[in-house]
C-alpha cells in the first residue's frame, strides 16, 4: 500500500517541481545523523554546532571544520580561529552557491531569497530563481574556474558554497583572504543517489532548518525506496545501453556509479553493471556494438537531442535495436527558459523522480498514470 505523499508525487507532475517546506511533515528528534552521506557531519554543542566537510573532491584526504553559531552567541563566545576554517553566523542571510544542484535545495528549504550571486546564471532552470535573476536580485559571477571576485566581494555574502576539483582555486583563495568563509560541497562524489540528496541536511544546518531538512530528505528517501520496491514487481528485466561517442570513443557510466545504481534499483540489466572503473568507461564502437546491439533501451545518449542529430554524429547508431524500435530516452530536451538542462539542476536533489522515470520507461505497466519528469523519448 503506497502512502499518500507517494501517490501525490507519482501522479502530479506540476507538484513535484514546486514542492515547498509546507509539503513535508516536520518530525521532532535527532537530526544530526546521516543515513547515507559520508562527506559531511554536523555535531551539536551547547551554543553552537561544528560542521565537518570530509574529502570533498576525488583523492582528497582533507577535513574542513566550521563553527555554526548565532549572532547573539558569537558575541560572547571565543574560538581558536586556527582550529577552524570559518566561523559562520546562522541563520545565513546572504549566500553564494556555485552549482545548479544547490538551487533546488535552497528552494525546498524556502530560503532561495538569500541567494545573491551565482556563476553562470543562464544555466539556471528553476522558474522561481530565474525570476530573481531577471529582477537583478542575483548577480552573475562569471565562471566557476574564475569567479568574478570583485563582484563577489562587493556582495559580501555570509558564506560561499563551492565545489572543488582539486582544492586549487585562485579566486576562492582571494575570497578566503577577505574573511568570507568558503565551504567545499562534496555531494557530487558521494556513492549513491540518496547520499547526494541527503546533503540538504548540510544546507539545513546553515539556516537553522535541521528539522525541515531532515523531514524533506525522509520524504524523498521514502518515495525513492517505494519506487524501488515497486520496480521489483516487474515481469521483465530489460537490458540497458547508456552514453554515446565523443571523438570516436564511447563513454559509459561505470558499474559503481550513481547512474548504474539507479538502473539497478529500477530493476533493469545495465550491460556494464559489473565494471568497477573510476569515472566513465571509455570504449570503442565495436566493443559497445557487440555487447549492446540488441539492448532493449538506450538511455541518456550524451548531448544528442534528436535521432537526426545522432545520425549526423555517426550513421552507425542506426544499427542498434533501440534506435530501430524508438526506445531511446534523453533528459537533454527538458530545459529551462534559457536552455539549462533541468536534470543537472534538480536530479541530485530529487533522485526519487529520476528513479520513477526509469521505472516508467522500462516497466510502464507499473506506473500507468505517471508522466516522466526528466526523460523524454528521442524523436
Amino acid at each position: 500500500m503506497f502512502l499518500f505523499s507517494f501517490s501525490i508525487l507519482l501522479n502530479c507532475k506540476e507538484a513535484t517541481q514546486n514542492l515547498t517546506p509546507d509539503d513535508f511533515y516536520i518530525e521532532e528528534g535527532d537530526n544530526t545523523k546521516n543515513n547515507y552521506a559520508e562527506g559531511f557531519l554536523v555535531t551539536k554543542n551547547n551554543n553552537h554546532s561544528i560542521l565537518e566537510i570530509k574529502n570533498p573532491w576525488p583523492e582528497s584526504n582533507q577535513t574542513f571544520k566550521y563553527v555554526l553559531i548565532s549572532k547573539e552567541e558569537a558575541a560572547k563566545t571565543t574560538f581558536n580561529n586556527d582550529a577552524y576554517d570559518g566561523i559562520i553566523i546562522t541563520p545565513v542571510q546572504k549566500i553564494v552557491v556555485t552549482s545548479t544542484t544547490h538551487i533546488p535545495v535552497l528552494e525546498l528549504l524556502g530560503v532561495e531569497q538569500t541567494l545573491v550571486g551565482f556563476p553562470g546564471t543562464d544555466y539556471v532552470s528553476s522558474n522561481k530563481t530565474r525570476a530573481r535573476i531577471d529582477n537583478k536580485n542575483i548577480r552573475e559571477l562569471g565562471k566557476n574556474e574564475g569567479l568574478n571576485t570583485e563582484v563577489l566581494l562587493e556582495l559580501n555574502p555570509d558564506v560561499v558554497v563551492a565545489f572543488g576539483v582539486d582544492g586549487k582555486s585562485k579566486s576562492l583563495e582571494t575570497i578566503k583572504k577577505a574573511s568570507i568563509p568558503v565551504i567545499y560541497n562534496g555531494d557530487w562524489i558521494e556513492k549513491s543517489a540518496l547520499a547526494k540528496a541527503e546533503w540538504i541536511k548540510f544546507f539545513g544546518a546553515l539556516y537553522n532548518k535541521e528539522k525541515e531538512a531532515d523531514s524533506i530528505f525522509n520524504t524523498i528517501k521514502q518515495d525513492y525506496n517505494e519506487a524501488k520496491i515497486l520496480a521489483q514487481n516487474a515481469n521483465a528485466k530489460p537490458t540497458i545501453l547508456c552514453g554515446a561517442m565523443y571523438k570516436d570513443i564511447w563513454y559509459l557510466p561505470n558499474g559503481t556509479s550513481t547512474e548504474a545504481q539507479l538502473l539497478k534499483d529500477g530493476n533493469t540489466n545495465y550491460l556494464w553493471s559489473h565494471t568497477k572503473d573510476k569515472g566513465s568507461i571509455p570504449l570503442n564502437f565495436e566493443i559497445v556494438f557487440n555487447k549492446a546491439q540488441n539492448a532493449d533501451f538506450w538511455l541518456s545518449p550524451s548531448y544528442y537531442t534528436s535521432k537526426d542529430a545522432l545520425l549526423k554524429g555517426s550513421s552507425h547508431y542506426s544499427k542498434f535495436n533501440a534506435f530501430k524500435n524508438d526506445n531511446i530516452y534523453t533528459f537533454a530536451n527538458t530545459t529551462g527558459e534559457t536552455g539549462g538542462v533541468l536534470y543537472y539542476e534538480l536530479g541530485t536533489a530529487r533522485p526519487d523522480l529520476v528513479l520513477k522515470d526509469i521505472v516508467k520507461i522500462c516497466h510502464p505497466e507499473l506506473l500507468p498514470d505517471y508522466n516522466t519528469f526528466f526523460f523524454k523519448k528521442l524523436k
